[in-house]
């Protein structure tokens, strides 16, 4: 591809902004006010702010040290600790973007419908009717044939796309920081009406652990500029898209979350229905304002949608070409693009819609799977990073910025709990299945390390709680 056909620095932002600007920061204000008061809100974001942070100049460490490396989490994991936790990596990431994006499809309609359904007719529901599937299905096509036609061409609708979504997310930042008020938000300042009969105490550590769980998913995207690298225009704009994209990001959910607990209690924000920013913004400005949010979540879950089609086609051909994944995922169409990957995630995201449709899952459901699949990658990104800085004995800041990035990821992995570490391994076993086959079928043998053996027999074992989790 010339360099006249390559993603620049904006649309490489952009696309980042993209990717974890969804679905999630809509909800944000009730999503945080239902686990936390406003210390635990502040330290949870301080948290989160300096972990993530690390995270995404793990990135741009890597994408400056490793210059020879495409495609962010799957290349690095693989580099870092072999053929199978490469997989393993792509794999996860793979389905968090696969199911995160027919989560987006779902909640949309979910949006579309509060135009059109009524209580005695209901055309959409929660994006789980036959309407909404067919609706659903549709996009995901027009999708589809976007994607197909070029990478360069979808990422520059992305980025119209994304000018559209943040203006309104600003209108709302701006006027909740003129209606804020200082006593409002310091009346719940420790939680204290948290508490139920059942939990009567709630500790400051236990809310900033809840709000660590939301954050995890509104973050997930900050990978996507590395993900697309060798789309970039020059190599040092992927570090910058990314640390960039997360400081903007960042700013944006701490001021919409801390502001929206200054413009009413934090009990009356924990009982709105979502999207929340809805709710706030009609209580200041009136119903038009919840018009307003509605329209743009719809835009925001598509755009988002369309970013995460992108990630989702390559990383499956980027492992196909290291055996990972099947060999038809190779071959590029005549926009070179990967199209068997792309059809193969648009294929099972129309199964994920039929199976929505038929079981009737909302989209918390969904954003709980897509969450579980996310945890492993990010935390090998910074232990990549922190491997090649001990192991080249680089500056120290190397050294450091890993081993930070490192500890936040454990500390999402521990907030997270056994119960999606354990979900997580029922959805690794056909991956694992998957990696088996095209080692053999990419080699004519399996090519396994002894450590790597070891993982396998590992994940067989959790696979026994693992499935009486779900069953017993």
């Amino acid at each position: 591809m010339s360099s006249q056909a390559k993603i620049g620095l904006t649309a490489l932002t952009t696309l980042v902004i993209s990717s974890m600007i969804g679905s999630g920061i809509f909800s944000l204000p009730q999503n945080m006010a239902e686990v936390a008061g406003s210390q635990a809100l502040l330290i949870g974001w301080l948290i989160t702010g300096i972990g993530i942070i690390f995270l995404g100049i793990s990135f741009a460490c890597l994408a400056k040290l490793r210059p020879d490396l495409d495609g962010g989490i799957y290349t690095y994991a693989r580099e870092g600790f072999g053929g199978l936790m490469g997989f393993f990596s792509a794999w996860g990431y793979w389905l968090c973007t696969t199911i995160g994006i027919v989560g987006y499809l779902v909640v949309a309609f979910e949006a579309v419908g509060t135009f059109t359904d009524t209580p005695d007719a209901v055309l959409f529901g929660k994006g789980n009717t036959f309407a909404a599937f067919i609706g659903e299905s549709a996009v995901a096509w027009l999708i589809y044939w976007l994607v197909a036609r070029g990478i360069k061409e979808a990422a520059g609708v992305n980025l119209v796309a994304t000018f559209v979504k943040v203006f309104p997310l600003m209108v709302f930042i701006g006027l909740a920081a003129y209606f804020f008020r200082s006593d409002i938000f310091m009346a719940d300042w420790s939680g204290a009406t948290l508490a139920t009969p059942e939990q009567p105490d709630v500790g400051i550590m236990s809310q900033v652990k809840n709000t660590m769980l939301i954050t995890l998913w509104v973050f997930t995207g900050i990978e996507g500029a590395a993900v697309l690298s060798k789309y970039a225009r020059r190599r040092e704009d992927v570090g910058r898209a990314t640390v960039l994209g997360v400081v903007l990001v960042l700013l944006m959910y701490v001021a919409i979350t801390v502001l929206a607990q200054g413009i009413l209690p934090r009990a009356d924000i924990a009982a709105m229905a979502n999207p929340s920013m809805a709710g706030v913004l009609a209580y200041m400005v009136g119903s038009w304002g919840k018009v307003l949010i509605s329209v743009c979540l719809i835009v925001s879950v598509l755009s988002s949608y369309l970013s995460w089609t992108l990630y989702a086609t390559e990383i499956p051909h980027l492992g196909a070409k290291n055996g990972a994944f099947p060999k038809s995922f190779i071959r590029l169409n005549a926009n070179g693009v990967p199209h068997g990957s792309l059809l193969f995630t648009t294929l099972t995201v129309q199964l994920c819609l039929f199976l929505v449709w038929q079981t009737g899952n909302s989209y918390s459901t969904l954003l709980m799977v897509s969450t579980s699949m996310i945890l492993i990658p990010y935390l090998l990104i910074g232990a990549y990073l922190l491997k090649l800085a001990l192991a080249g004995n680089l500056s120290g800041k190397y050294k450091f910025i890993g081993a930070a990035a490192t500890l936040y990821a454990l500390w999402i992995v521990y907030a997270a709990g056994t119960e999606y570490l354990l979900f997580s391994v029922l959805l690794y076993l056909p991956g694992a299945l998957l990696y088996l086959h095209s080692q053999h079928h990419f080699h004519g043998r399996l090519k396994l390390q002894g450590f790597e053996k070891i993982i396998l027999l590992i994940l067989a074992v959790l696979a026994v709680p693992a499935f009486y989790q779900l069953y017993g």
